[in-house]
């Protein structure tokens, strides 16, 4: 089986699939779609025909036997990733309490904080005259601090599966999504410092080779510094 993905060094969800192929340890052909040269290269026909939605990522799966398929969005890829490649770390828990939460905790990343940050949106902010950073900031302080308050509730009521990570003892979907977040935080100058619970597990992450790999100044279409 071949996976190419096609993504852009700082698309976080972007980030949360390439660091669920280091997890599996799977390798893949990395195709760059830039999203601002060229117009938004992810706005070509060419594109749009792998992805209709006009984002990054999308997954090639090409069969052994030739057979190809186009998976697109971050959370379907990962979770097709963990079914179809079993192998430890799996990233959805086995325990249905486990795996519900480890779903919540990503749908905060990914439905309630990343879609206010997509170039889309805040050019839409910009047009209507509104500060977009100061847009990005207040949605993202609050999104974060509602997975702090998650993750502490969680490891409160759940002390026997106590790890470093969002959910237990590795690495999950939750993770997945939220270190790119962190990073995002970071370059947007937000305060971690009311986030105890998820600076503990950034610094967890951030000793394993899939996430340091995966981090967005380490990808080949990076600008040089």
């Amino acid at each position: 089986m071949k996976l190419i993905l096609h993504n852009y060094w700082r698309s976080s969800a972007s980030q949360r699939v390439r660091i669920a192929l280091g997890l599996k340890r799977l390798p893949y052909d990395y195709v760059s779609v830039h999203l601002l040269n060229d117009g938004g290269q992810h706005k070509s026909a060419a594109y749009k025909q792998l992805n209709p939605m006009a984002q990054v990522p999308a997954l090639e799966v090409i069969e052994d036997g030739g057979a190809r398929h186009v998976l697109t969005q971050s959370l379907p890829i990962i979770e097709f990733l963990d079914e179809r490649f079993p192998e430890t770390p799996r990233l959805l828990p086995s325990d249905p309490f486990a795996r519900a939460q480890t779903r919540a905790l990503a749908e905060i990343v990914n439905a309630g904080i990343q879609p206010f940050q997509n170039l889309s949106t805040t050019a839409a902010v910009k047009a209507l005259g509104g500060d977009d950073v100061e847009w990005i900031c207040d949605f993202m302080t609050k999104g974060l601090a509602a997975f702090e308050a998650s993750v502490a509730s969680w490891r409160q009521a759940h002390q026997a599966d106590g790890g470093p990570y969002c959910v237990g003892s590795t690495p999950t979907l939750a993770d997945c999504c939220l270190i790119p977040q962190m990073h995002a935080a970071r370059r947007f100058a937000i305060d971690l410092t009311p986030f105890p619970q998820l600076r503990t597990i950034d610094a967890a992450c951030a000793k394993l080779p899939a996430f340091i790999d995966a981090a967005p100044e380490r990808q080949p279409d990076a600008p040089s510094a």
